[in-house]
């Protein structure tokens, strides 16, 4: 239920018509009907005077309300992680795929356009990572559960803080194999198509 309609509801169970509430909280009766119709939403100083009349906790006032924002934040938030990594994947992807035939071009040019591209590939990944730790993520379970909104048991996390110092040091050195096959990979292919 929202804030609008949990006004009009303790409302009415005490009889209280707009205009009465209107003047307990020093607020027109063009106010009170714009929250209960969700036209605007009333300040925090009008929500402690409601809660006080309607006589009921705030926390139990707006508690939905806190519950409904928390989960909009928490999706804005995964999706702004989501995004960050398909960035980085197509910025890795176009870093090392780019290697070969930048390095190839006659003087200096070619290196320094891959210099770049690493340099904003290493910008977003010091962004992820500082994200990361914000938000207390570093082992591919934890980034799961993450993504999918949930949180992991006081064991769990403990298991995967254990995991954290290794984890890091493996996913290292996977992602320098990789970029060190795609390279070659590229290499091979470059000069077999071009030679």
């Amino acid at each position: 239920m929202d804030i609008g309609l949990r006004i009009k509801k303790f409302r009415e169970q005490q009889k209280i018509s707009q205009e009465e509430l209107a003047l307990q909280i020093f607020v027109s009766r063009q106010t009170i009907s714009n929250w209960e119709t969700n036209k605007s939403c009333p300040d925090v100083k009008s929500l402690i005077l409601l809660s006080n009349i309607f006589n009921v906790s705030l926390d139990n006032f707006i508690k939905e309300e806190i519950k409904e924002m928390r989960e909009i934040v928490e999706k804005d938030t995964i999706k702004k992680f989501n995004v960050m990594s398909y960035i980085f994947l197509a910025e890795l992807i176009t870093l090392a795929i780019s290697a070969y035939p930048l390095f190839s071009m006659d003087g200096q040019t070619g290196v320094l356009i891959w210099l770049c591209l690493f340099a904003v590939t290493f910008y977003t990944t010091s962004k992820i990572e500082k994200f990361k730790k914000n938000h207390d993520i570093q082992t591919y379970k934890e980034i799961l559960a993450f993504i999918d909104g949930k949180q992991l048991t006081h064991d769990e996390t403990q298991q995967e803080i254990g995991k954290r110092n290794y984890q890091k040091i493996l996913y290292a050195l996977l992602a320098g194999v990789i970029v060190l096959v795609v390279c070659l990979a590229e290499i091979f292919i470059c000069r077999y198509l071009f030679h």
